[in-house]
């Protein structure tokens, strides 16, 4: 029986990477004087890479830009990251990053019947808190039993840790939950920690390998707009609620 739904952030809850992560992260790059710029092609190509400062560096090997002199660079990445964070979160509260369709209405079903709710994701916490409260409202915070993010476990997405982690907090077997997810990464996150995974896909996401998830959507759907079935079963009316998931964990 389904006893929790856990809920991917980034792509998933909301589309934040193009609109808001990228240009929090090119804002940061700005007043740091680096003459840094991702565009959206770019930006693309380091999503492949989850967490970000572990994307920052990443860029770093890879594309060999300049940089200042230091002699910490994890601690000059950590200090670009934090004000990668602080555009973030102004974005969210200017209202910018609005949630996907059908995920708030997933949520309050899922609480009406009882259904338990976390939170597994690499993003930072305060960028969690931060979109919550802009599209929730600030008691939504306690609507999910855990936030696991950023670097509450050692090994980012695709490795399993965080969804360990959550089950272990949770008490809870890999079978009782299903997550939600928009990236090959965190399907293969999912499933190393054997927890099935149903997938709505994004722009930056369509190409990536979802193989093993229980299904891929456009999104979550909405009456006036329903979700588009991609690889497997169909919800009814076009619509993820929990019934369906709960038949997609029955298989």
């Amino acid at each position: 029986m389904l006893q929790a739904i856990l809920f991917d952030v980034d792509g998933t809850l909301a589309d934040t990477e193009r609109d808001g992560h990228r240009v929090a992260f090119n804002l940061a790059f700005r007043d740091a004087g680096l003459d840094w710029h991702w565009d959206v092609a770019t930006y693309g190509e380091l999503l492949t890479v989850t967490g970000g400062k572990e994307r920052i560096r990443y860029f770093i090997e890879t594309h060999d830009p300049a940089l200042p002199e230091t002699d910490d660079l994890a601690g000059w990445i950590a200090g670009l990251h934090k004000a990668k964070t602080a555009y973030y979160l102004a974005l969210l509260k200017e209202g910018e990053i609005p949630l996907r369709p059908g995920v708030e209405r997933l949520i309050a079903e899922a609480r009406a019947r009882g259904v338990r709710l976390a939170i597994t994701t690499t993003t930072t916490p305060e960028n969690v808190d931060g979109l919550l409260r802009a599209t929730l409202g600030e008691e939504s915070l306690d609507w999910f039993e855990v936030i696991a993010a950023g670097d509450i476990v050692p090994a980012k997405k695709p490795a399993p840790d965080i969804y360990t982690w959550t089950l272990e907090q949770m008490n809870l077997a890999a079978g009782e939950v299903m997550a939600l997810e928009d990236s090959g990464n965190g399907v293969r996150s999912a499933q190393a920690a054997d927890v099935p995974v149903i997938v709505t896909r994004n722009d930056y996401t369509a190409e990536d390998d979802f193989s093993g998830a229980v299904a891929v959507l456009s999104d979550l759907g909405e009456p006036s707009a329903p979700a588009d079935t991609l690889v497997g079963p169909t919800p009814t009316d076009g619509l993820v609620d929990v019934d369906y998931l709960v038949a997609c964990l029955a298989g």
